[in-house]
């Protein structure tokens, strides 16, 4: 039997959608439920562990009980073993490291953890590189190297495990970003440990890298080019990114670093929209609805990293192409070869992305690019 361990924290990456830009804190979290926020933990642990559906006989899963792991196994048709409980409601940081000691002590091939990269901190402190772990990516920042790139992902990692694939074990770095300096747009990443994760480069997250001085001039190139590219009385939805900053600067308006912004015929009309602000706006402006995002540096997301308040409903509404991507030449190439990846929220629109999209990667350069991962290795 496969021993797997479980832990979920409720409400990572709960501030996404109302453009919080985080959800760390009590006060965050109660502030980000005022809003309209709904918490999304459960269903993409979930989402992972479907993946494993058929192999339910050979796996014995651990896990606390309730929303840290209970229900997300139940729903997907696991019976669970249930070592412990979390002592406050909503469950704590505490709590999530209560769950990964309990679940070294009962021995586990493998931690799965729902969360973000403040919970990955928080198991990192506990687990260190005794324990293989994977994260399910549910955070708003997700700069480490423990995360798949979508909870599917996650599943095809351990189907790997489950079916006597020769997959490497190594260290890879856990990072997080003060969450109240992003939300003054301030980067402020800092290295806190390393973790041991079952390596797949189709399926592991990459490190988040941070950009360079040549990056800026490209990124001006990029900028020319998508200026050019802007049609009058349609809305464009800009996303968060140095790169979509820098086109917002060249066109000589003041737009978020790391919220979404509405420009309309060269100007702003709203900046660091929540998701709920966007649907309202598409609601009422009966002109066509355009996108501008930009892939995160190392690992190659444009969607579901950061600007989250881009929901299904608002990607649907708007459709893939009428999104641009955006894109200095040498963030390509330091993909070296990886897909742009997507991780919406939902499996059906992420498979709906798959495929080559153009990507504007310089002035009077654009390029086909391979969009989402496959299951079956086809990119």
């Amino acid at each position: 039997m496969f021993k797997l361990g479980l832990i979920i924290n409720p409400y990572a990456g709960l501030g996404g959608s109302v453009g919080l830009k985080g959800s760390d804190g009590d006060a965050i979290r109660t502030e980000a439920l005022a809003r309209g926020a709904e918490p999304r933990a459960l269903a993409r642990m979930e989402r992972a562990l479907q993946i494993i559906a058929n192999f339910r006989e050979q796996v014995e899963v651990f896990c606390f009980a309730g929303d840290m792991g209970e229900l997300s196994a139940r729903a997907a048709g696991f019976t669970t073993n249930i070592i412990g409980v979390a002592q406050q409601q909503p469950s704590s940081a505490q709590d999530t490291c209560a769950a990964a000691t309990a679940l070294m002590q009962q021995n586990v091939d493998l931690i799965l953890f729902a969360g973000g990269d403040g919970t990955a901190r928080l198991i990192a402190d506990v687990v260190g590189t005794s324990q293989p772990v994977l994260g399910v990516p549910c955070g708003v920042k997700m700069h480490s190297g423990v995360y798949a790139n979508a909870p599917e992902a996650a599943g095809e990692i351990l189907k790997q495990l489950l079916t006597g694939t020769l997959v490497n074990i190594v260290e890879r770095d856990v990072k997080d970003i003060d969450e109240d300096a992003f939300r003054n747009g301030q980067v402020r990443a800092r290295f806190y440990g390393t973790l041991l994760v079952p390596e797949d480069s189709k399926f592991l997250q990459q490190v988040k890298n941070a950009g360079t001085e040549r990056d800026e001039l490209a990124q001006l190139d990029v900028a020319q080019e998508m200026i050019e590219q802007l049609q009058p009385n349609t809305l464009y939805l800009v996303g968060p990114g140095s790169t979509t900053h820098i086109f917002l600067q060249e066109l000589g308006v003041d737009g978020s670093l790391l919220g979404v912004d509405l420009l309309l015929n060269n100007k702003l009309i709203a900046v660091d929209v929540s998701a709920a602000q966007i649907s309202a706006e598409l609601g009422k402006f009966t002109g066509p609805v355009k996108m501008i995002i930009t892939a995160i540096g190392g690992q190659g997301h444009i969607l579901g990293r950061g600007n989250q308040q881009f929901t299904p409903e608002i990607l649907r509404r708007i459709g893939k192409d009428n999104i641009h991507i955006i894109a200095a030449r040498g963030k390509i190439l330091a993909l070296n070869g990886r897909p742009l990846l997507v991780d919406t929220n939902d499996s059906e629109l992420d498979a709906a992305f798959e495929g080559y999209r153009p990507v504007i990667i310089g002035y009077r350069e654009t390029i086909m690019y391979p969009l989402g991962y496959s299951a079956e290795g086809d990119h």
